[in-house]
């Protein structure tokens, strides 16, 4: 028979867990976080510095996980303007080109994957970040990914929730080469 004396302590150990999970590391440029290897579906990955890092492949996105933590230990921020990378030190900043529009935007990498859609899905995106690629309403989307070193007053936006500054599309020229070059990659 459960009686109060020991329902009570049953009782405050669940309310107290339930707290447990709102302890979300602070937006911080430090330290950085490289990360083990480690395995999804039977794939490991290796998180590895890549300062030269450019690729073309698709991008996904992502948003109903708000509240949820990120690789990076934050809250993540569905309407802010950051991304998911498999192996990038977290944070990461790139740039994303859409190759449909050459739309770019500069992004805070601070969450791992997409694990979904095979190799050729190289980022997914936060919903902020896909609604200013102009991307939201699609499904996978042919990018460019570039590792960046935004300016201080851009990193300071973005840990803040804010877009860095606009940049300007890339030239139609760039945008039919990047797009044929990843259309001969086979993705």
């Amino acid at each position: 028979m459960l009686t109060l004396s020991r329902v009570a302590p049953l009782v405050i150990a669940l309310a107290l867990a339930g707290c447990a999970g709102g302890h979300y590391r602070p937006v911080s440029d430090m330290p950085v976080k490289l990360g083990v290897p480690y395995r999804v579906r039977g794939t490991t990955y290796v998180p590895a510095v890549d300062p030269t890092y450019n690729t073309l492949g698709y991008a996904s996105w992502y948003g109903t996980e708000s509240g949820s933590r990120t690789a990076s230990g934050e809250r993540f921020r569905s309407d802010w303007v950051t991304g998911a990378h498999k192996t990038l030190p977290l944070p990461t900043y790139v740039e994303v080109t859409a190759l449909a529009t050459g739309r770019r935007i500069i992004l805070r990498i601070n969450d791992r994957g997409p694990f979904a859609g095979g190799s050729a899905r190289i980022i997914d995106l936060s919903r902020g970040a896909a609604e200013q690629l102009g991307l939201r309403k699609m499904g996978p989307v042919a990018v460019r990914v570039r590792r960046i070193d935004p300016s201080a007053d851009d990193r300071a936006r973005l840990r803040k929730g804010k877009s860095a500054h606009p940049l300007p599309p890339i030239s139609e020229n760039d945008r039919l080469t990047l797009r044929s070059q990843l259309d001969a990659s086979g993705f």
